[in-house]
């Protein structure tokens, strides 16, 4: 089978992980290939005498049976662009620090690989988010895994966000920005803001307020059948938006659509995996500082 490797950093500490990976991978005759960006990586910490083949175009990717991502969630984030459309398996393999969606750790990677080459493992869909505009972002990559961001730039003034779902108004924003979150993006920035947890499974968005200047305004949960249109007025020049952790920004006049992907991002969980059990760890539910 072949196997991509994907990562956005490389701490020194992580070397011999990387390494350990790779014998791992070696012995259940796994075919190793590296994207670009850890190519250089490894180039980096010198001669580390590792052997691989390396991805230089999309097609190369699509030969893939999955894809490891090598950091944090938000590498992960990232390792969902690297295969877009192809819907190739991600496994998260955590050396980051919070670990939501790269759960995999650094002293079970011989297990993980076991398990892959057995093929005992599941198979998680998760939705994502899909943005059209007026004009061309984000070279192409408009789509994410965690949420689409609209923010005020760089004033203490407010914007208003009017927000209209399947053609019917829904509110019109006096807030710092405003977030459209998939289940999956319900852990991160909208949960921060205030917004619900989803299940991975849910059908639903979450239309979630930055720092709404109503304070009875609260965020709501839509079908992720929905067609989310959005225009923005305010005393700026210019706006930020985002897909996950990729911004740019943008002039006011510009009308947005978001709508659920047709596509989905498949993550690779391994056994014993179970969301709850991860919502309880990271966010220390049940965890009392008395006793």
């Amino acid at each position: 089978m072949k196997i991509a490797l994907h990562g956005l950093s490389l701490k020194q500490e992580f070397l011999q992980d990387i390494k350990a990976l790779f014998r791992a991978l070696e012995e259940k005759n796994f075919e190793i290939h590296v994207t670009q960006p850890f190519d250089r990586l490894l180039r980096m910490q010198g001669n580390t005498g590792l052997t691989y083949q390396l991805i230089d175009s999309n097609n190369k990717m699509a030969s893939m049976d999955f894809l490891i991502s090598i950091g944090g969630d938000g590498t992960l984030l990232d390792s969902v662009c690297q295969v877009g459309a192809l819907e190739t398996p991600i496994l998260g393999l955590n050396t980051g620090r919070l670990g939501f969606l790269a759960t995999v750790t650094t002293d079970t990677i011989k297990e993980a690989v076991n398990h892959l080459s057995s093929g005992n493992f599941q198979i998680e869909e998760r939705s994502l988010v899909s943005l059209d505009c007026d004009r061309k972002l984000f070279n192409g990559l408009n789509f994410g895994l965690n949420e689409f961001t609209i923010h005020k730039r760089d004033t203490s003034s407010m914007i208003t966000v009017h927000t209209y779902v399947d053609g019917k108004y829904l509110n019109s924003y006096w807030a710092d920005g405003l977030i459209v979150a998939t289940p999956t993006g319900s852990t991160g920035y909208s949960l921060s803001c205030g917004g619900p947890l989803l299940s991975p499974k849910a059908k639903n968005l979450v239309i979630t307020p930055v720092s709404p200047h109503n304070l009875n305004v609260r965020p709501i949960v839509v079908s992720d059948d929905s067609e989310i249109c959005i225009e923005i007025e305010g005393r700026a020049d210019k706006y930020l938006v985002s897909l996950d952790s990729r911004s740019t920004s943008v002039s006011p006049e510009l009308r947005f659509k978001i709508k659920k992907e047709t596509f989905s991002a498949k993550l690779v969980k391994l056994p014993n995996y179970d969301f709850f059990d991860t919502l309880r760890q990271k966010l220390h539910w049940g965890l009392d500082m008395r006793n």
